[in-house]
């Protein structure tokens, strides 16, 4: 398989991108993901439900609104612009806004499942040892909580990598700017170049198969020890 400059810098962008993304997601995922399997507010329902919508939504729907919101008219980019910021459609950092909000889901939902399975147990038992709310969340929930940080992690991450209708609409198609795997070969399909689209495509079927293998196995472990813990 024979990767142009052009492809290869398709692959680090996108890397670059999913990489940053799923960093952040997880900073800004732990706290709603806490809220979410803590609290007893009637505003669960309707913020679990804004959370999932890029579930159901298509791409394109998404990154329309995102266009509008981001742009130089939108409520959003008009406070950006106040602040001398540009607008951020047709820009890598539009391009992560938009993946955080198209990939929340696929990181919420795996530590919030996370969170939920700990119980109050080891919570109370920490309680009793005098640790303060915070150490028990640091030194109790996290580490019981790592397989769905793990999960969490490969999910967004490769959710990002193979995104199409969210990053064409608001990043466009800039080399070595917003040109990511997806977008290079949809140009690859587009110019006839067909060689070059399936050598890129056989590395994103490669990349999905590795990773779903990869979550399978850490699935199995984990619901082996479940097991284990559960005999013991």
């Amino acid at each position: 398989m024979l990767l142009s400059p052009e492809d290869i810098g398709a692959i680090w962008l996108t890397l670059k991108l999913a990489s940053l993304v799923t960093l952040l997601l997880i900073l800004i995922s732990t706290p709603i993901a806490w809220w979410l399997t803590r609290t007893q507010s009637w505003l669960k329902g309707p913020i679990n439900a804004i959370v999932a919508m890029p579930l159901v939504l298509p791409p394109t729907v998404l990154g329309f609104y995102l266009l509008l919101l981001l742009g130089p008219q939108g409520f959003i980019g008009k406070l950006l612009g106040q602040l001398g910021i540009t607008p951020l459609p047709f820009s890598f950092t539009g391009l992560v806004v938009a993946s955080m909000v198209y990939s929340l889901p696929f990181v919420v939902q795996p530590i919030q499942n996370a969170f939920a399975s700990i119980g109050e147990g080891p919570l109370e038992a920490a309680a009793t040892l005098r640790a303060s709310p915070w150490d028990r969340f640091v030194h109790v929930v996290i580490p019981l909580a790592k397989p769905g940080y793990i999960s969490a992690a490969i999910l967004g991450f490769a959710h990002t990598v193979g995104e199409f209708g969210v990053v064409l609409m608001i990043g466009g198609n800039i080399p070595n700017e917003t040109r990511v795997i997806s977008v290079q070969i949809y140009d690859h399909v587009e110019a006839l170049e067909y060689g070059q689209a399936h050598s890129l495509s056989l590395l994103m079927i490669a990349f999905a198969f590795t990773v779903l293998v990869f979550l399978y196995s850490i699935q199995k472990r984990q619901r082996s020890s479940t097991m284990s813990g559960g005999l013991l």
